[in-house]
């Protein structure tokens, strides 16, 4: 998914040490573009943290009625040193990219596309969609691999029962269940399923970071009340996650982790880079059409190819994410 805010921030990606206690970061809703346009809750990356892990871009949308909103038209947009993770709900949405990838995200199914040295690609809701609901994620690239050729994947994860829930895996692993999906930094990423009045301990990676982000229902982390649309931060050093679910029907769950992501990077608009310089090349190459990031075929939507905002003004500058011990 494209970040299509036409005056995007500088984004500073720092995170604060909350010393072992659970931080709630709030969703704030971006529009992606025009009067009908489809509106996401993103809670990653903002203000108050920038990471979970190497996870950067949290954006969650629906259930959003097709027939009101005009459902999903993205446009072919680039990427650079980052992956992208598509999962949904509900829905199906069409997919293209410039490593001659054609195909479809389905509920229950996981795409990571990779977009290090650069790709595009474009998405668009199928008229088999009524109701679009997912989630949309990105994970920054480390150096050794922010280059990285394009690159796609697919999987479609077993479901795993537990007492009082269940679960799917699509990156990492978690109470038995691994994904052979790859990644360039170890990652944690699965969709949870509490029954009502269910609650389940995960016995979790210490070294991991964890966000809990709330889909439907209500959830508890310890003593923390989880609100739909939030995201509950957790630092190192926890070897078990214990979640309850607080509503009366089920509460559905996407449960992030991964080690600290400690590098300085920029991100600006759709790109990830170490420098403003960096930046100002990748955008410059999407807008002379180079062959960095190639080019999407078949795709038919309102508008060719998404335009990249002008610079701002001020030299964009590299922050570090700090540990979260």
């Amino acid at each position: 998914m494209s970040n299509t805010e036409a005056h995007p921030a500088e984004l500073t990606c720092t995170a604060t040490s909350s010393h072992g206690e659970v931080e709630i970061l709030e969703p704030r809703d971006v529009p992606l573009g025009g009067p009908r346009a489809m509106r996401v809750r993103r809670t990653l990356p903002q203000r108050q943290r920038s990471f979970t892990g190497a996870w950067c871009f949290t954006d969650h949308y629906g259930p959003e009625d097709v027939a009101s909103s005009g459902g999903m038209d993205v446009a072919p947009h680039p990427h650079t040193g980052l992956q992208t993770v598509s999962w949904l709900f509900t829905g199906e949405i069409e997919h293209r990219d410039s490593g001659g990838v054609h195909g479809f995200v389905r509920p229950g199914e996981i795409n990571l596309m990779t977009g290090g040295h650069g790709i595009c690609h474009s998405e668009v809701s199928t008229s088999n969609t009524p109701t679009l609901h997912g989630v949309q994620l990105w994970v920054a690239l480390p150096a050794h691999a922010r280059d990285a050729p394009r690159e796609f994947q697919h999987h479609s994860p077993d479901l795993v029962e537990l007492d009082g829930a269940s679960l799917r895996v699509f990156l990492g692993s978690l109470a038995g269940s691994t994904s052979p999906v790859s990644t360039h930094t170890p990652l944690l990423g699965a969709e949870l399923v509490l029954e009502p009045g269910g609650t389940v301990e995960l016995e979790v990676d210490p070294a991991f970071e964890h966000g809990i982000l709330v889909d439907t229902g209500q959830a508890r982390a310890g003593a923390t009340s989880i609100a739909p649309g939030a995201l509950a931060y957790l630092p190192t050093g926890r070897s078990t996650i214990t979640l309850e679910n607080t509503h009366e029907g089920p509460t559905r769950i996407i449960l992030l982790g991964g080690t600290p992501f400690e590098e300085e990077i920029i991100m600006w608009w759709n790109f990830v880079g170490r420098t403003h310089e960096e930046i100002a090349r990748f955008r410059e190459d999407w807008e002379e059409r180079s062959d960095r990031f190639g080019a999407v075929e078949g795709y038919v939507g309102k508008t060719e190819r998404i335009p990249a905002p002008p610079l701002p003004n001020a030299q964009l500058k590299p922050r570090r994410n700090p540990s979260s011990r």
